[in-house]
């Protein structure tokens, strides 16, 4: 019988990193713990399924033996990677680039194409998208010149903030900022510019620049989303994007509402509050900090409680 994948998520380590992540529940490696892998089968940091027949394997695997669950695709890889980031500080400036640079130049790796929704974060706070350079040229000098402020441009953004992030686009997150992730499964980023920091051994960190330089639009093109929101029971399901590598969308649940994806397989992830997922007569309970696959062909189900999810599919 076909049943819901609760996923155990991966947490990585980084400079930038902080303790936000607890308020899902987690126990976290240290203070200094940046990234949440939540539904993720990269070789990186593959997260393992807790319940049913499958529990104990990782997603990776899952999608190697057990094709007829994600609807016998013909991707060699799991297409998709969900995250929630904690930027305790600022992150690198970055640069990700497409499949066919990546293919070329990573071994093979995906390209990354990302998105964000701002979970939360401080009052005022900005991030970096986008540069002010006109020409490739232009680019090269502001960066070999270290003229940051001239060349990147900052927007404010706010809890429930969307923002499509396609390869190509320099950008970072800053300061204060919690921010759940949807990616190209992919861990290539080139970093453009680090603030001069040191790590523990008091290193600078690698930046990629050549490759960086290589990859960035230019001029800078802004991706606007423009979300459609409909009702469906109880819910409010807030479409942010629909691209070639996902679509992603905000289910704003106060109390239920009956869903049906036969062909696609799902993605979520419970963002705030709690509630159950029902499916054949059984009842998943979840809460915020739950990470779920619906395999294809789980026909209809309902989800019920107070909730918010980010789900997504490719």
């Amino acid at each position: 019988m076909v049943q819901p994948l609760f996923l155990k998520p991966v947490f990585k380590e980084r400079i930038w990193g902080g303790t936000a992540l607890k308020e899902f529940g987690y126990h976290l490696p240290s203070d200094k713990t940046g990234e949440c892998w939540a539904i993720s089968a990269h070789p990186n940091g593959p997260s393992e399924v807790e319940n049913g027949p499958f529990a104990g394997k990782t997603l990776d695997k899952l999608w190697e033996e057990n094709p007829e669950l994600f609807g016998n695709p013909q991707g060699e890889v799991f297409p998709l990677l969900t995250k929630i980031l904690d930027a305790n500080m600022d992150l690198s400036v970055q640069v990700h680039p497409d499949d066919a640079y990546a293919m070329a130049n990573e071994n093979g790796e995906l390209g990354k194409t990302e998105c964000w929704y701002i979970i939360d974060c401080k009052e005022d706070a900005d991030m970096i998208f986008g540069h002010n350079a006109k020409t490739k040229e232009e680019l090269v000098e502001q960066i070999e010149e270290g003229n940051w402020n001239e060349l990147l441009r900052r927007v404010k953004i706010k809890p429930g903030d969307f923002f499509y992030v396609p390869s190509g686009t320099i950008h970072a997150l800053c300061e204060g900022t919690l921010v759940l992730e949807t990616q190209q499964s992919s861990d290539t980023t080139y970093r453009v510019y680090d603030y001069d920091r040191r790590d523990d051994q008091g290193n600078l960190r690698d930046l990629h620049l050549d490759k960086a330089i290589d990859v960035t639009t230019v001029p800078h093109q802004d991706s606007k989303s423009v979300p459609k929101i409909e009702k469906k029971g109880d819910a409010e399901i807030t479409a942010f994007v629909q691209s070639e590598f996902f679509s992603v969308y905000k289910w704003d649940v106060k109390g239920s509402a009956t869903f049906n994806y036969e062909e696609k397989y799902l993605l979520l992830s419970v963002i705030k509050g709690e509630g159950s997922l029902i499916h054949n007569g059984e009842n998943y309970s979840f809460s915020k900090g739950s990470h779920v696959v619906l395999p294809v062909g789980l026909g209809e189900f309902e989800i019920s409680g107070e909730c918010e999810l980010i789900v997504s599919h490719p």
